[in-house]
């Protein structure tokens, strides 16, 4: 059992939510991210079982991809909390502009919340009764944080660092920089003090140094082939799909291609489009391979049931 602070408490999620992270002290009751729309009720239920008659005061989104920030609109409507965001996508989430907000380039669904204040790297923010410095983590998502506390030695990495890697490095789809970036964030992760890792995804972890250097391996293989980061990417958002609705035609897993620009971006980087449909066929069928998260009946595709 990784020690944690007391005013620290980790709601590990599963496939499709980001892990939440509630830290509680006399004058404030935040949540750091807040898992994918389908699972909001659950988010509010995790929360309001913690929290009691409390009310939560605040969330803190560490980037706005939608399975860290899918539960913003129930939770606003729960409680009249304030919600911070990366600076650089206040104007996007204003506006509410979906050419810039990734959901719908990904398939995914995000319903729309509002927010009160914005974060940028260097800033500072008591939480949990300890101090964190707000730093920023481009590489997965150009606009992502993560938040460091230097006395407890913890980070709270999003998707820059996992347990066995980070997060599809989404910029190098749309034939922007992302690897360079990845590669930045974990050095200077590796710079710092870090005794516990509070991932977006998995268990809070402490071999740090093994973490680091199985991510720094794998930005080195996605950069030496490209094509690698988005066969990679279409996998996980073919998964994540089929894990929110449970089954779908292959012709419908088609048409998502055509219409979600980050997943169009992946498929033409691998193939010409005439040959998607082999594409399609060849990534599923890796993923209903050795009892994998999909199962298919070559006309359907389903998520298996685990």
């Amino acid at each position: 059992m990784i020690a944690l602070p007391e005013s620290i408490r980790v709601f590990e999620r599963g496939w499709l939510s980001s892990n939440n992270v509630l830290l509680v002290d006399e004058t404030c009751a935040a949540l750091v991210d807040t898992g994918y729309a389908t699972h909001a009720p659950q988010t509010v239920a995790l929360v309001q079982q913690a929290l009691g008659a409390r009310p939560l005061d605040l969330i803190v989104n560490t980037h706005l991809h939608s399975d860290h920030c899918g539960g913003n609109a129930l939770l606003q409507a729960t409680w009249p909390c304030r919600t911070t965001i990366p600076a650089s996508e206040a104007d996007a989430v204003r506006a509410w502009d979906e050419a810039r907000l990734t959901f719908r380039a990904t398939g995914q669904i995000c319903e729309r919340f509002t927010f009160t204040e914005t974060l940028a790297p260097g800033a500072h923010l008591r939480l949990g009764a300890l101090d964190w410095e707000v730093l920023g983590a481009p590489g997965h998502d150009p606009h992502s944080l993560m938040l460091y506390c230097a006395d407890e030695r913890i980070l709270i990495s999003a998707d820059a660092l996992w347990e066995n890697g980070f997060g599809v490095i989404f910029p190098e789809l749309e034939r922007e920089s992302g690897f360079a970036e990845e590669q930045a964030v974990l050095d200077a992760i590796a710079e710092l003090d870090v005794r516990v890792v509070i991932p977006g995804h998995g268990a809070p972890f402490t071999n740090v140094d093994q973490a680091l250097e199985r991510a720094l391996s794998r930005v080195a293989w996605l950069r030496a082939d490209p094509a690698r980061n988005a066969r990679n990417a279409l996998k996980v958002l073919i998964v994540f799909k089929l894990l929110e609705v449970r089954a779908m035609s292959f012709d419908t897993l088609l048409q998502m291609l055509d219409d979600a620009a980050v997943m169009h971006a992946a498929a033409s980087m691998l193939k010409p489009r005439a040959e998607w449909p082999a594409l399609v066929k060849d990534l599923v069928g890796e993923l209903a391979a050795k009892n994998g998260p999909l199962q298919t009946d070559g006309t359907r595709i389903v998520a298996r049931q685990r």
